[in-house]
């Protein structure tokens, strides 16, 4: 999961903060700031990308159009997460933790919580996990629309061949290419796992993405503690 910043609330023409009448106004506003990406899953959403309340719309009111409540959401994420009840301190959220290190993404699009957090760390990612359903994985049976993991897997066998593609031809050209190529497919965690032992190519994808968390990662792209987090 994507470690994220949205900035603060987002002002209009005549440098008055904005108020949003309706929710699915913050749209246009979170896609400029972070990419036409789901926070959760991290897929690409050209379409169908929603406003995603954090704290659930139905039994927060207060909340339904607080800029600091929203995020982006695809479908599958969406309607997972539904109007469960949420206490924020229970889980790790990406516009204030450093999501991308409470999980390992391995080869086969397989998602699994990080084995080298602590205990109580492992817990809110657990939490975080079945509050998302992002190792949700189809069973041999399974006709239904959740691809979060067939794209993910695709999204790894994409970035495992151009890695090679880069071994076998390391030039300026191929590395803004393969950026492209992340931006293009999304799962930002993905690429940033196969890239791992590619400094140049981790801070590539940081810059990348819009509205990644640059305080999330040091110099050579590593993920470190977010000032403020919990992670």
């Amino acid at each position: 999961m994507r470690p994220i910043e949205k900035g603060s609330l987002p002002i209009d023409e005549s440098g008055t903060p904005k108020i949003f009448s309706k929710y699915q106004d913050a749209k246009e506003d979170l896609i400029e700031r972070l990419g036409a990406y789901c926070s959760y899953c991290e897929r690409r959403i050209d379409a169908s990308l929603a406003v995603e309340h954090k704290q659930p719309k139905e039994k927060n009111q207060d909340l339904k159009l607080s800029w600091d409540n929203f995020l982006l959401g695809c479908a599958n994420c969406n309607s997972t997460k539904g109007d469960k009840d949420v206490e924020l301190d229970d889980y790790y959220w990406p516009d204030s933790d450093n999501t991308i290190r409470a999980f390992e993404y391995l080869q086969g699009g397989i998602l699994l919580v990080n084995s080298n957090l602590t205990n109580s760390e492992k817990e809110l990612a657990i939490n975080t996990l079945e509050l998302t359903g992002l190792n949700k994985m189809p069973t041999p049976n399974s006709t239904g629309s959740d691809y979060r993991f067939k794209n993910r897997n695709e999204a790894w066998e994409q970035a495992e061949e151009v890695l090679q593609d880069l071994l076998n031809n390391d030039t300026p050209q191929m590395r803004e290419i393969i950026v492209k190529l992340a931006r293009a497919t999304g799962f930002f965690s993905v690429w940033m796992t196969v890239f791992r032992e590619d400094s140049d190519m981790l801070l590539r994808f940081i810059d990348a993405f819009p509205g990644t968390c640059r305080s999330c990662f040091d110099r050579q792209g590593g993920p470190i503690a977010r000032p403020g987090g919990f992670l």
